[in-house]
């Protein structure tokens, strides 16, 4: 039984399981890419700690993220293949007491690693780009303006369906499937969210509430980018989810575990997780429309306030 062979009985046995087609692709994905290129063609009985180093040490520290789940994976298929008597032995993959001892720590590669930010458009300029986005004809546009009055991420807004959308509750159901959490979000709809979606033409044959013009599939996550440039935007789609954060933190007085639901973050600290078991969708729909409120209107920059205070000392 080679490895190869026993990952695609491991896939096959358990992938019905399998939360969404995404895992199972990312599954096959990654051994593809770094495991069968080493150990596809040997017999799992023949695979050594030596081979599993060969595989994850050139990524260890450069995709940290990839390669722990690469080592779980071929942990998961070696355990497999020892459940079925193809081999015998520790597993040479597992990481307590064996790889721990061999390669860093994921935690401390990640708290070191820097951080890479999306280029946002700053709170104070946010008005004055909505502004000149709502001149922009096409459905990009509209998808774009769509993503920032939601702070959702752009290919949850490419993919949304009409299906998700309900109008009269004003409520955007992102189904699990589509989140990069893996769980259902709700997205409460301002006035103007709805307006928008009330104004989009539907195309025939497509459910998509943003459909590509000529295919009505999912538009290109290059389309928004392009429009950003073409306007100039010192930022890119996802910024816009950056903007949003911002604007929660310095310019208003909600909490912070309501804006990071809005985001769909996954809340880490224990206590609050606890306290907020909820969506908190009413909440929640406060700050949204406090949010397009904000963003309708182009903000007064320094400048002027400088100039109005001048002609008033002048008159003085």
């Amino acid at each position: 039984m080679t490895f190869k062979a026993a990952a695609a009985a491991y896939m096959d046995a358990h992938s019905v399981g399998w939360r969404n087609a995404k895992h199972a692709q990312q599954w096959a994905s990654t051994l593809e890419n770094y495991a069968y290129p080493v150990i596809g063609d040997l017999s799992v009985e023949d695979i050594e700690a030596a081979h599993v180093l060969k595989i994850l040490e050139p990524i260890w520290t450069a995709k940290n993220e990839t390669a722990t789940r690469l080592r779980g994976r071929i942990e998961t298929v070696l355990d497999w293949a020892t459940a079925r008597g193809y081999r015998k032995g520790d597993n040479p993959a597992r990481w307590r007491g064996h790889l721990s001892m061999l390669l860093a720590k994921p935690g401390q590669l990640r708290r070191v690693k820097p951080i890479k930010h999306h280029k946002a458009i700053p709170v104070n300029e946010i008005g004055a780009f909505m502004h000149d986005l709502r001149q922009v004809e096409g459905i990009g546009a509209r998808a774009l303006e769509f993503v920032t009055l939601t702070a959702c991420r752009s290919g949850e807004a490419r993919g949304a369906t009409w299906a998700e959308i309900d109008l009269t509750e004003r409520v955007w159901t992102i189904p699990g499937e589509r989140m990069k959490a893996g769980v259902t979000h709700r997205v409460p709809l301002s006035d103007r969210a709805v307006e928008l979606l009330k104004s989009l033409p539907r195309m025939a044959g497509t459910d998509m509430v943003f459909p590509a013009p000529r295919t009505g599939g999912a538009l290109s996550d290059m389309t928004l980018a392009q429009i950003m440039r073409r306007m100039g935007a010192p930022g890119v789609p996802h910024g816009m989810r950056s903007t949003f954060r911002d604007w929660t933190a310095e310019r208003t007085n909600y909490p912070r575990t309501i804006a990071e639901a809005a985001l769909a973050h996954t809340i880490e600290n224990k206590a609050e997780r606890a306290y907020l078991r909820s969506d908190v969708l009413k909440k929640r729909a406060r700050m949204m429309q406090d949010w397009a409120n904000f963003i309708a209107k182009p903000e007064k920059q320094t400048g002027a306030n400088v100039t109005a205070i001048n002609a008033k000392v002048a008159a003085e």
